[in-house]
């Protein structure tokens, strides 16, 4: 299988999943514009799962390290199965949570907020399951980080401040997504060995860990899109069925999934050669690509005061320090 043996090849791929992380956002504000976002975000999983099949199946399967797909899968032991499908499972609350945060509160607001604590919690997670990195550049990366949460939240109220109410809704359900968003690298990594070339016996491989938990998102779908449904569907779902939507909106829908799909498969990857902390931190790095698509591309602060524009700048600072500081850990 194809494995990164190289740490400067690593962090090529971490920031490859940061690009797609604070980027598959955009297919959700693309799609969500004419059909509900439950159907948007069912064809989001699936774009998940077929990525993660393509990659095992191609990836997965060359060269002659490690375990090929089919046969990591077959010896793999009832935990690592059941840490990989929960780990899906785990993510996809969180993240539909997230989503809906996104069209509450905006792009540029929800992301910051929800990724930005999911990586601060999820950076001290991981650390302590496998503790790889200077400690005090890691920790420092990650109260940079915890600071530019801080500025996100302050201009949103600034460019709130004028409407005759604040809804904090968004920001509320952004922040419990984050939180539970910190726990799924967590349960992927402990299915996973910690030496690629030479897998431990019953563990997985990164590509049947991606595979199974792709499948965890998919059939855990059905059980958490009624939250969807109820918060944050536009159009509402009655008005549009499932196969009367066009081919080209699904295809968006998968798209999205794709993008994301590619980010996890990078970050997995990586963290053979970062560790699981450094590789999950800079790849939730995706809020300050998320917030330039919002700031730049969808004009979500279009007439915002001059004061959200300062605090905008200040969260922008401290977050490119805080990934400065989690690269220089290794």
């Amino acid at each position: 299988m194809f494995i990164i043996s190289h740490y400067p090849v690593a962090v090529v791929g971490c920031f490859l999943a940061m690009l797609c992380w604070g980027s598959w956002a955009n297919t959700q504000k693309l799609a969500t514009q004419s059909v509900p976002t439950t159907i948007f975000y069912r064809d989001y999983t699936y774009g998940i799962l077929i990525l993660s099949l393509l990659v095992a199946l191609t990836l997965g399967n060359l060269g002659t390290e490690g375990r090929s797909f089919l046969t990591d899968f077959k010896q793999a032991d009832t935990g690592s199965f059941i840490y990989a499908l929960l780990g899906g499972l785990v993510f996809n609350l969180a993240n539909m949570l997230i989503v809906i945060g996104i069209e509450l509160a905006g792009l540029s607001i929800a992301m910051p907020v929800g990724i930005g604590l999911a990586l601060i919690l999820g950076v001290i997670v991981n650390y302590i399951s496998s503790p790889i990195g200077n400690i005090k550049l890691l920790f420092g990366g990650v109260f940079a980080i915890f600071l530019s949460i801080v500025f996100s939240a302050l201009a949103y109220r600034a460019k709130t401040a004028g409407e005759g109410s604040v809804s904090t809704q968004g920001l509320t359900i952004s922040l419990v997504g984050g939180f539970m968003m910190s726990f799924f690298f967590f349960f992927v990594a402990r299915a996973m060995a910690s030496n690629f070339s030479d897998p431990a016996p019953g563990l997985l491989t990164p590509y049947t860990a991606l595979v199974l938990f792709a499948v965890g998102v998919v059939a855990s779908t059905p059980l958490f899109l009624p939250i969807l449904r109820r918060y944050a569907s536009k159009p509402a779902d009655g008005e549009i069925d499932y196969g009367d939507v066009s081919r080209r909106n699904h295809q968006i829908g998968m798209l999205g999934g794709m993008i994301w799909c590619l980010g996890m498969a990078s970050s997995l990857l990586a963290s053979g050669q970062t560790g699981y902390a450094i590789s999950y931190g800079l790849g939730q790095g995706a809020t300050i690509v998320a917030v330039l698509w919002g700031v730049f591309i969808w004009k979500e602060f279009r007439g915002a005061p001059a004061t959200s524009s300062r605090y905008m700048t200040l969260m922008g600072v401290c977050y490119v320090l805080g990934l400065t500081l989690i690269l220089y850990a290794r």
